[in-house]
């Protein structure tokens, strides 16, 4: 996820929150909308009401058995005034206006958007910025609603998709086949990446809210998040984080706090359920 962060935009929402904290299954009975209007107070208003997939008929015809991994980037990096979303599932996505509407929906304009074709399939990418400010998303809560609101359209409008992504388990019709061990899963690095600020890479079974709950724990271990890219590949979620303390490169010992901060987290992920 290419997306400039401003370490004083991460306040964290406490009613997406205490959704994350909950068990994937337990979110069988809750509607996709409900979700991402507790997740932002200023989309209580928002268009989201997406019903979920009630049939494996909407599967085109002429498709082939073989059902493509889902690939949604969130990238801040690489665009200084708009944050660059890329959409990828094989060959079989359409233009995507609902997506596009859906989008503008969370308060947000499409400034770009193009296609492109390369081995792994058809790319769709948007560059967005916010419509109130015409700048590039900041807010965590916001990105991740962002993300939440294009698998939400896949499971909707590709409802094969849901055997290939997390979400499938909570909001499409049919769950994933394979279950993530989060243990094999869970892979956190820190490298050097200048005298100015360290590369924090993640690699995590996916959840919703996982992004918030990333940049939280960083946060909140006095690290700031200067910008960095947000990936969902099928069931696994894969962050890379620019990062600094002190606008200063992170030291072996706080690196190592950070990864095993993280690892704990990512790898106990319902140890606060007792808590609610």
């Amino acid at each position: 996820m290419a997306v400039a962060m401003a370490s004083g935009s991460f306040s964290v929402c406490a009613g997406l929150k205490s959704v994350t904290n909950h068990r994937l299954s337990s979110l069988k009975e809750v509607h996709f909308n409900s979700f991402v209007t507790s997740s932002r107070r200023l989309l209580s208003s928002a268009a989201l009401d997406v019903p979920k997939a009630a049939s494996a008929a909407a599967v085109e015809d002429g498709e082939t058995d073989t059902v493509p991994i889902p690939k949604v980037v969130i990238d801040q990096d690489s665009d200084a005034d708009a944050t660059i979303v890329e959409i990828t599932f094989g060959d079989r996505l359409g233009a995507l206006l609902d997506t596009m509407n859906a989008l503008k929906n969370l308060g947000l304009n499409v400034v770009k958007a193009k296609v492109f074709l390369d081995s792994s399939g058809k790319h769709n990418k948007f560059a967005i910025t916010k419509a109130s400010t015409g700048r590039k998303v900041e807010d965590p809560e916001l990105l991740e609603a962002i993300r939440l609101t294009i698998i939400n359209n896949l499971l909707q409008y590709h409802p094969e998709s849901s055997t290939q992504l997390a979400m499938g388990e909570a909001f499409g019709i049919d769950p994933p086949a394979e279950k993530v061990d989060v243990d094999i899963a869970t892979h956190v690095n820190v490298y050097d990446d200048g005298p100015n600020r360290s590369l924090l890479y993640v690699e995590a079974a996916d959840r919703p809210g996982l992004l918030v709950d990333l940049v939280k724990i960083i946060t909140d271990i006095n690290i700031s998040v200067e910008s960095g890219e947000f990936d969902t590949e099928g069931l696994l979620a894969k962050a890379k984080f620019h990062v600094s303390y002190k606008d200063k490169a992170i030291s072996k010992p706080l690196q190592q706090v950070l990864a095993n901060s993280l690892r704990y987290f990512l790898r106990r992920p319902s140890t606060e359920d007792a808590s609610f």
